[in-house]
């Protein structure tokens, strides 16, 4: 019940409607405290070397040759960051347009972020921050048991991906 987004005191209302007895908010967050040492071994882990892109939210623009007339007047920040940061922009133009749309769509990222909001948004405010991890944790474990959808084209990505970071990817 937590894990779908009912507050403690949700949870209490509900386990004494359904079942006619009573137990106390403080009872259910020791229960649900049983989830922190997942969630600190789930913190702690390494990260797989095989994690070939960092994702940061961005817009993804077509541009022209002539963009810095056309647009210097309406974005100069823009214009000025894209230009002082275009080494770090260009990497992934080394990737296929099918692995770019991979990386660069944050679908799944808003998909996710959606999903945190619909199951938490009984919570107006969280109480500590270990109340939050373990709502955000628990959400996390209920909502990856949906994701079937295989990345499209994934087997020539992937091809793609273990060619140029041999060393980062086995089989």
């Amino acid at each position: 019940m937590y894990a779908s987004g009912l507050t403690n005191k949700t949870i209490v209302e509900e386990i004494e409607d359904i079942y006619g007895f009573e137990v106390s908010e403080s009872m259910i967050s020791d229960i649900t405290d049983k989830v922190i040492p997942r969630i600190e071994e789930w913190k702690s882990r390494p990260l797989d070397s095989v994690y070939p892109v960092i994702y940061i939210d961005a817009v993804h623009f077509s541009v022209k040759d002539d963009v810095s007339e056309k647009w210097s007047e309406k974005y100069p920040n823009s214009l000025k960051s894209w230009y002082t940061n275009w080494d770090c922009i260009i990497p992934i133009f080394k990737f296929s347009p099918e692995t770019r749309r991979v990386i660069y769509t944050t679908n799944a990222i808003e998909s996710l972020n959606a999903q945190f909001k619909r199951l938490n948004r009984n919570r107006s405010v969280f109480p500590t921050k270990s109340s939050l991890e373990k709502a955000l944790f628990l959400s996390v474990e209920k909502i990856s048991k949906k994701w079937t959808h295989p990345i499209r084209n994934w087997g020539s990505i992937f091809g793609e991906l273990s060619i140029m970071f041999e060393e980062r990817i086995s089989y």
